[in-house]
């Protein structure tokens, strides 16, 4: 064999093919990497865009019971709108019936109590919110909820909080509370809290406590069979208060808008609504999709004063802006998990 080659060694040949090869898989891998960081970039535009489109939507959802509250009553169509949206969901039972029986016989009550709480009381208390006061200042007042829950994780579930984070609490409870009393210190002295602000509070911490009490059960079925069961267990929830409404004779101006209010609700406004949430919370995390709630109501705002000409009064920009600095000091304080002990 020759020791040359035009000019080089065979070492020095075999050596330049290496470092060749070498360069090329570089590039290769290089370009691979590229690649996944745009397509992982792809997938959280989706993500965010698929989670505003679900809370735009949700926004839509609270104008929708505003606009028909004189033919439609709040406990039925939160009753109608949770059975109907179950049943749309069924086909995602098809061919998992193993699994779902199993879970039924571990934790049937369980799973119905918490959807009673969660998908029944709380949106019949919203519903009956936004019969009492404006969208507005109904959603602004229920996004005080995933604050709620933190707390309650803090008390129930041992889960650290900073003092920022408290801090945060305290100035997003003010900006609450700025709305409810529509910025007037005298109604705050004399108590005077509207009984719509009120009963978006009281959803709230039902919402609240319903989070917490998902997260402590730990269920483990498909997410969406999972909603499925627990949306008959809301539809469980709120029949009795339903009844009653009937039994009052509140239906009795129910026409044509409040039907296709409730039908808009059910499929768009309950399964389309929760696919997309869902979808959303797949590709960036429960946390970031999670976050994305305290968009709502900038939509609730707009399709407010599209649809029902509500108008934006100066306690509504104060106590959002508040609001708004509270989730910046909730987010921005999150605790430094401490390192595992030997």
């Amino acid at each position: 064999m020759p020791l040359h080659f035009w000019g080089l060694t065979e070492a020095e040949r075999i050596a330049g093919d290496v470092e060749r090869n070498a360069a090329r898989e570089a590039r290769t891998i290089e370009a691979d990497a590229e690649t996944v960081v745009e397509e992982a970039k792809s997938s959280e535009t989706v993500g965010y865009a698929v989670g505003l489109l679900g809370w735009a939507i949700a926004g839509t959802v609270f104008v929708a019971v505003k606009y028909v509250q004189d033919e439609m009553p709040p406990w039925t169509m939160a009753w109608a709108r949770a059975f109907l949206t179950a049943l749309i969901l069924t086909p995602f039972f098809i061919g998992h019936f193993r699994d779902l029986g199993h879970f039924l016989r571990q934790h049937w009550a369980h799973a119905l109590i918490i959807g009673a709480i969660g998908l029944g009381v709380t949106q019949g208390t919203m519903f009956s919110a936004l019969h009492q006061t404006t969208a507005i200042n109904a959603v602004i007042v229920f996004a005080l909820s995933p604050i709620l829950t933190m707390v309650l994780a803090r008390l129930f579930l041992a889960e650290a909080m900073s003092a920022i984070q408290w801090l945060g609490v305290l100035v997003a409870f003010a900006g609450v509370v700025t709305v409810t009393v529509q910025g007037d210190l005298e109604r705050l002295a004399g108590l005077q809290i509207g009984f719509g602000e009120l009963l978006a509070l009281v959803a709230a911490l039902l919402f609240a406590i319903y989070t917490v009490a998902l997260k402590h059960a730990r269920f483990k079925l498909d997410r969406i069979q999972l909603l499925s069961v627990m949306l008959f267990g809301g539809a469980l929830g709120a029949a009795p208060f339903a009844l009653w409404e009937f039994s009052q004779g509140a239906h009795e101006n129910l026409a044509r808008n409040g039907y296709l209010a409730l039908v808009y609700m059910a499929v768009i406004g309950g399964a389309g609504l929760y696919t997309l949430f869902n979808w959303s919370v797949e590709i960036l995390g429960a946390g970031r999709a999670g976050a994305l709630v305290y968009t709502n109501p900038i939509f609730v705002a707009i399709f407010a004063w599209l649809v029902l000409g509500e108008q934006l009064e100066w306690y509504h920009y104060v106590g959002a802006a508040i609001i708004a600095v509270g989730v910046v000091l909730i987010l921005r304080g999150r605790p430094t998990p401490k390192p595992p002990t030997a």
